[in-house]
């Protein structure tokens, strides 16, 4: 089973997103909180999707695209420092990703259907891992990550995005 990153492979900020991962099967856990993310939104009315909580902030649409997004980006920085990319990654402005993602005007299935696609191509890609893998590194955002604390990031950011539409969006 895969070890949970220690803090030296990552930035301290991403600390917030691994330590709210559960404990056990990173992949297991990947796989069950789509799940979960699924059948929070699955049954939401179209004409919910489009909330938001205040004028300034996602709509639910949004924040499901910017969940989509984020696992494309992570996956692919983990994919370049499995594959020993030498070169440094940029970042990714989340906020400007969103404003221009038309997320908002996607239909909510369609756009769970993609989180879905995207996060089992994510689990499959990470499945083909080993351990002298999982231990490798690179550099993105000017920042060092090694290739294990990225599943972790994603689920953590997951959970971290779910609470957020429980909590504050009223799901």
């Amino acid at each position: 089973m895969l070890q949970r990153p220690q803090p030296t492979e990552h930035d301290p900020y991403y600390g917030l997103y691994i330590d709210q991962a559960p404990e056990g099967d990173i992949l297991t856990i990947l796989e069950n909180e789509l799940e979960t993310t699924l059948n929070l939104l699955g049954d939401l009315p179209e004409e919910r999707a489009g909330y938001r909580y205040a004028d300034d902030k996602w709509s639910i649409r949004e924040v499901i695209g910017h969940l989509i997004d984020t696992e494309w980006t992570f996956t692919y920085r983990c994919l370049c420092f499995a594959r020993r990319d030498p070169a440094s990654l940029p970042g990714f402005d989340q906020d400007h990703w969103a404003r221009v993602s038309n997320a908002d005007h996607v239909p909510l299935a369609h756009l769970l259907n993609v989180f879905t696609a995207t996060r089992r191509s994510s689990v499959a890609i990470f499945g083909s891992f080993d351990d002298e893998i999982w231990a490798r590194s690179g550099v993105a955002n000017e920042v060092s990550f090694s290739v294990r604390s990225m599943p972790y990031i994603l689920a953590g950011h997951e959970i971290h995005h779910r609470k957020v539409l429980v909590e504050r969006y009223g799901l």
